[in-house]
């Protein structure tokens, strides 16, 4: 496997990979079972073998138990390792309750997170979401006195409003957005990917496959118990009519001999710079077709067969990323 090449994340900000591995699978999500521990384990391992260093992880992902898994990956490895939390998400059950952006709150979940991964400073903090509850000037300026008190490096944010993302950028730098971006969801080209280049702020990219759509392996209807099923997009017409946009990038990725989960990360790649993609992985077995992706070019033809195949809107129906 070819290493992975390294980026600013942000201006003059710091040195990360330019794939990040998203480590939420490696916990239960959506009520499923927990992956293999020591599989999981050996994936960071893998992943930081290869140049992967950027490890991005909630601490309401397993109720913390995401934490502890990438506390002991890292134990003896801290210095190879860019950690990246996301914070806020409250879940009881395995239910989503809502949101505690609180700065009380805030402190309470910084201390948590910094015993359950075992080190003494988070590299990037963030709010998962922000819902107007609690003023942005609170939150952020927050997160700035903990960076003073040395128990965070760098601010970030996710799924934020450009207004949002100038509000914060002016208290306080902001490092990197996360935010969900692939083929299938492009409604930020419009004015939050603009808004972060001008800010000069790096764009943390998941979501890169739109919850497996752009896999090539989904097939309507989809099982009862698939979690994708409660949101519009993989539901009745909506999923058909979908399908049959993938079946473009399926001959495409056939053409050049890779596989669309590829195809769908490279054009995530391809969009900057400064945009690095995602990726959630649990197995070692991930690790060599998602580094591959970042090597994939495409000529100005294959970019016009996609970009317009998958034109903003093209696909129908909502998920989780439309607010």
């Amino acid at each position: 496997m070819k290493t992975i090449e390294k980026i600013n994340l942000g201006q003059n900000g710091p040195l990360v990979s330019k794939l990040g591995l998203g480590c939420m699978r490696m916990s239960s999500i959506w009520g499923g079972p927990t992956p293999d521990e020591t599989e999981s384990i050996a994936t960071i391992h893998e992943a930081l073998d290869n140049g992967i260093n950027f490890l991005n992880t909630g601490d309401f992902y397993g109720a913390g138990h995401n934490e502890m898994l990438i506390g002991r990956a890292i134990k003896d490895r801290r210095d190879e390792a860019f950690i990246s939390v996301k914070f806020g998400a409250i879940f009881y059950n395995g239910h989503w309750l809502g949101l505690d952006l609180r700065p009380l709150a805030i402190k309470n979940f910084i201390n948590y997170s910094l015993t359950r991964l075992g080190i003494d400073t988070i590299d990037l903090y963030q709010p998962c979401r922000m819902d107007g509850s609690v003023p942005v000037e609170d939150i952020i300026g927050t997160i700035a006195d903990l960076i003073k008190e040395g128990k965070v490096r760098h601010l970030g944010v996710s799924e934020i409003t450009p207004e949002q993302l100038r509000q914060a950028h002016a208290i306080h730098p902001v490092t990197a957005l996360e935010i969900g971006y692939s083929l299938a969801d492009r409604q930020i080209e419009a004015d939050l990917l603009p808004t972060a280049k001008e800010l000069g702020i790096g764009v943390i990219a998941f979501a890169n496959t739109a919850e497996g759509l752009l896999s090539g392996d989904m097939k309507a209807p989809l099982p009862e118990n698939a979690y994708q099923s409660h949101f519009p997009r993989f539901q009745g017409d909506n999923l058909v009519k979908n399908l049959e946009k993938v079946e473009v990038l399926k001959q495409l990725a056939q053409q050049k001999g890779v596989t669309p989960t590829q195809v769908a990360i490279a054009w995530v790649n391809a969009q900057g710079k400064n945009i690095m993609p995602l990726v959630s992985m649990s197995r070692r077995s991930r690790l060599p077709e998602n580094m591959e992706a970042m090597h994939l070019t495409f000529t100005p033809e294959e970019l016009n067969i996609l970009n317009t195949t998958f034109a903003p809107g093209a696909i129908v129906g909502g998920t989780y990323l439309q607010r």
